[in-house]
């Protein structure tokens, strides 16, 4: 009996060690909480004491609680919780994480122990702001100007989604959003709050989303507001795939400020049906619109390209090839990562692939310049190669147009032809016209003649710029 009661004892000295332990308020590691989900970074440390050390169980775990942004426990989160018997000596530091809800300026902590249960008061107050949308944003669909009429207003907006990869804050419900005006180019002051805002006075302005004293990169673009006093104000129209556009991605879309109405024009032409603040385009060309603001009128404009690159070649459109000559044609291009297809009379020229190619017969010529990497896009460019006109001394009056290679065509001196600006005419024996041209290519007849009658005769005049004129007959034989 005596060794059950010694036992008793032992057992109740145990339970009387780990009844109880005193935490004290836990100290800071931080001065604000700013938590961001762009840069991955969301742990903040406390460091608290306890004592005694020796009062802990085995399977005790340290807590700490995150208040609510007024700094209440009613609702609080528990935000790290130790694993049993992790922690055992004083003092101890302790890291967590925000919940992605947070967002005030007086949050709260406190550590909790579970053997024994004991809590500590609550830390300092802080800002605790965790930034789901941490990136600029745009207002106005990025038209820099927006215009209002005398004793109205122009609405602000946060768009949503907005154009191209625009990281929209709406997308996010718990976020709130503050407008300012700038009142220097370093400094704003505070003018309103919400997803819109109606300007009323001159300035330029701009949104953030309230992260508090929390520093972010969740602001907008800068948007100049004026008040039109009479015959309207010019603005902006933006382009959703910038200007210039690669007309690749698709169609770009066009946006104007704000108004009661709109009116868009293409070339100084009004563009039927096109009365909406967005007009949708894959052509280029100077687009305007009217906009009716109410009580009075304001228009933009913009000159919209759709060239992502240039080149240019080194020869005429028109070029004459002499006997045992060539002819160098060399592209010049800002194409990123360049190729080149050169063609004769339509057909692609085999292992031409460089940016030059030596001409060496006549015939009509093209090459596709091709940007392969950014922008996929290409571009055209044209030329003719003609042998030179033999330089006769006489205008002949027979000619033989069998294909044999030999006196086939009408060929006269080289002072008459294509480039001299000479008048020449050749008619029937009826005296009916069948060429009239100031560009004749030593080519009559390109057409087969009808042989109705042995060697039809034709007649010519030949009239020079200077109006000296040359009569004469041809005579056609087989």
């Amino acid at each position: 009996m005596r060794n059950f009661t010694i036992i008793i004892l032992i057992f109740s000295f145990t339970k009387a060690i780990h009844a109880q332990i005193f935490i004290a308020s836990p100290n800071l590691g931080f001065t604000q909480a700013c938590a961001s989900s762009s840069t991955s970074f969301n742990a903040f440390t406390v460091t608290f004491s306890f004592t005694p050390s020796t009062g802990l169980a085995p399977t005790n775990q340290f807590i700490i609680e995150l208040s609510d942004a007024s700094g209440s426990f009613t609702n609080s989160t528990i935000v790290f919780t130790s694993a049993q018997g992790a922690v055992t000596t004083s003092p101890a530091t302790l890291s967590f994480s925000l919940p992605t809800t947070t967002s005030g300026e007086a949050y709260r902590v406190r550590i909790k122990s579970t053997a024994p249960a004991s809590e500590s008061q609550a830390s300092n107050a802080f800002a605790a702001y965790y930034k789901i949308q941490d990136s600029p944003f745009s207002i106005n669909n990025l038209i820099e100007t927006g215009v209002y009429c005398a004793g109205g207003s122009y609405l602000l907006t946060i768009d949503n989604p907005g154009f191209g990869s625009n990281d929209s804050p709406l997308q996010y419900p718990s976020l709130t959003f503050n407008w300012y005006r700038e009142t220097s180019p370093t400094t704003s002051v505070f003018v309103g709050s919400g997803n819109t805002f109606y300007v009323n006075t001159p300035g330029t302005y701009f949104a953030e989303t309230n992260y508090g004293t929390c520093t972010s990169n969740s602001f907008s673009n800068r948007v100049t507001i004026s008040e039109a006093t009479s015959g309207g104000v010019s603005s902006n129209i933006s382009s959703s795939l910038g200007n210039p556009y690669c007309v690749n991605e698709g169609p770009t879309t066009l946006t104007t400020i704000h108004g009661n109405g709109y009116q868009w024009f293409k070339d100084g032409s009004a563009i039927s049906g096109a009365t909406n603040q967005t007009y949708v385009t894959n052509e280029s060309g100077s687009y305007s619109v009217s906009i009716d603001l109410g009580e009075c009128v304001s228009t933009a404009s913009i000159d919209l390209d759709t060239s992502t690159f240039t080149s240019s070649i080194d020869v005429e459109e028109n070029n004459i090839l002499n006997e045992d000559e060539t002819l160098l044609a060399t592209v010049t291009t800002d194409a990123t990562n360049p190729e080149f297809e050169w063609y004769l009379n339509d057909v692609i020229i085999s292992g031409e692939t460089g940016n030059s190619y030596e001409v060496t017969q006549e015939g009509n010529y093209k090459v596709i310049i091709y940007q392969t990497s950014g922008c996929i896009a290409s571009k055209e460019l044209v030329f003719n190669v003609t042998e030179a006109f033999p330089d006769v001394a006489h205008i002949p009056n027979l000619i033989s147009p069998n294909a044999d290679g030999i006196n086939d065509t009408w060929v006269i001196p080289q002072k008459y032809v294509a480039g001299t600006n000479t008048e020449v005419i050749i008619m029937s024996s009826q005296g009916k016209i069948v060429l009239k041209t100031d560009d004749y290519q030593n080519n009559w007849p390109q057409d087969q003649i009808d042989f109705k009658d042995t060697n039809p005769v034709y007649y010519y005049i030949i009239t020079t710029q200077d109006n000296q004129i040359k009569k004469g007959s041809i005579t056609v034989v087989k």
